[in-house]
């Protein structure tokens, strides 16, 4: 085990995984270091977390918001604006990983940086690989980066591929705990609120992508992030509703044994074990309870009435474009939702539209899937206006 303390760059401090991720570096103070923490707009919160972990910098990316923002920061730590400078301390010899956690398309930008610099990823947004899954994984592949999964499902199948060569892997399992509709009439969805979407029943995490939970999008997008991650084929990846969110993901080789990874419904672990990865060490996550009966429920998910389930898998076949539209429809649909503009059942119905109706590129440069990342959006804003 290795004693060096690493300095990470937390690319999106401020949101839950940040947050958690925070409690993580914490707790192994022995080990991990906050060397750059960054934020959007909620930059009260930033400047509390430079004063606790005192880092060398901290980035405020936008520009609006941090136009009268000038924290008195802890001795050292040295304030830095836009999202220019987000690009430039991920490229610092001093970082030894990234935690790439800004939420949606917007984080693809940082994760090219520090993969273009040749570092470790802990890659907690999972959109940078829906977008440009191929693209990315060649860029690590060219400069000697490294990614890493952050998201439970990628991580528990991280540590299950580790049972077995690549070679002989039969399929992975993605585990979903179903949401909080996962029992309610197709009938009822109709009449979905903002507050019933955001009440997950087993996971606290933020608005965009409890609402993906509620539509199953965030699985959809997981398969697309597995298929590339993995370099698996896209007929290898399966999804099972588990509410107990207790399993996190399994892998079946092709001798029949099936590896699961389980603990508690806690982002901890998995943040963990990427920023200390190949390690394994004590930490800040919660443990699982043998003491007391647990109940494990698995059951195939229902297609109906998780469409999203069948676009994933539609464009982790067709690669290309698809992912890129299917994201960035999501992402502006479900904003539409989360203002009043859109009804629940109408984002899966809007990202359909959309994928079904857009330009197809199988082989497209970073500079067409961010054009293309920007028409789907202008589609579903055409939704949200009539």
């Amino acid at each position: 085990m290795s004693d060096r303390v690493k300095n990470v760059a937390l690319l999106g401090s401020t949101g839950s995984i940040g947050c958690s991720a925070l409690e993580v570096i914490a707790a192994c103070d022995d080990r991990l270091t906050a060397y750059a923490l960054t934020g959007h707009n909620r930059l009260n919160r930033l400047a509390e977390q430079a004063e606790r972990f005192k880092p060398r910098y901290v980035v405020a990316t936008d520009l609006d918001t941090a136009e009268d923002w000038n924290p008195a920061l802890p001795t050292g730590s040295e304030r830095l604006v836009g999202s220019d400078a987000l690009e430039k301390i991920v490229s610092l010899p001093e970082v030894d990983i990234v935690l790439a956690a800004i939420v949606g398309s917007a984080g693809l930008r940082g994760t090219w940086a520090a993969l273009e610099a040749g570092k470790t990823v802990a890659l907690a947004n999972k959109e940078t690989l829906v977008m440009a899954g191929p693209l990315v994984m060649d860029l690590a592949k060219q400069n000697g980066g490294q990614l890493l999964p952050v998201d439970s499902e990628h991580s528990a199948v991280f540590q299950a591929l580790q049972s077995g060569q690549h070679r002989e892997i039969q399929r992975v399992v993605l585990t979903a705990s179903g949401g909080p509709f996962l029992n309610r009439s197709l009938a009822d969805l109709a009449s979905v609120t903002v507050e019933e979407a955001l009440a997950h029943p087993t996971w606290d995490m933020g608005p965009k992508i409890t609402v993906d939970s509620a539509t199953m999008m965030n699985k959809a997008l997981e398969i697309i992030e597995a298929r590339w991650l993995f370099d698996l084929r896209p007929e290898q990846i399966d999804v099972v509703i588990h509410p107990q969110s207790i399993v996190h993901s399994l892998v079946e080789y092709v001798d029949g044994s099936m590896v699961a990874q389980l603990s508690p419904p806690d982002m901890k672990l998995p943040i963990q074990y990427a920023l200390t990865w190949p390690d394994r060490v004590a930490g800040a996550a919660t443990r699982l309870d043998l003491s007391h009966p647990i109940k494990l429920d698995f059951q195939p998910p229902d297609l109906e009435r998780f469409e999203a389930l069948q676009l994933g898998h539609e464009a982790a076949r067709v690669g290309g474009t698809a992912g890129a539209v299917l994201n960035a429809a999501n992402e502006a649909a479900v904003a539409g939702f989360l203002s009043g503009e859109l009804k629940f059942a109408e984002i899966t119905t809007a990202c359909r539209t959309v994928l079904e109706n857009h330009n197809f590129d199988p082989s497209p440069t970073l500079a067409d899937l961010l054009a293309i990342d920007r028409w789907a959006r202008e589609e579903v804003s055409r939704w949200v206006c009539t």
